[in-house]
């Protein structure tokens, strides 16, 4: 809009905060999926210094994934089998499959 400046550095709704971390009950597998593929894109778009600063800050400020616990986004993204293109599938309990995810 003309007039309008967007700040270079847009502050988040939700700062991350340790008790943000943790989830609160159970999500679907397919939210959990959602959550840590969205995460792994986010890592991959941004390129960050610092990736664990960077994924609590994706964690605090993207509604669906606070239903999944930062830990369990962490393991999984830590699982990652490195070079090509994966996805996770299978819930809390799934892994790295190769290919693109089903859906975004």
């Amino acid at each position: 809009m003309p007039g309008k400046r967007v700040p270079a550095d847009r502050p988040f709704l939700t700062e991350p905060r340790p008790e943000g971390e943790q989830a609160s009950g159970t999500a679907p597998d397919a939210l959990f999926d959602l959550a840590v593929n969205r995460a792994c894109a986010a890592l991959r778009g941004l390129r960050p210094a610092d990736p664990a600063g960077a994924l609590a800050a994706w964690h605090a400020r993207t509604r669906f994934a606070r239903r999944i616990g930062l830990d369990a986004v962490k393991a999984a993204l830590d699982a990652h089998p490195g070079a090509g293109a994966w996805h996770w599938a299978g819930g809390p309990d799934g892994g790295w499959t190769a290919g693109r995810a089903p859906f975004p």
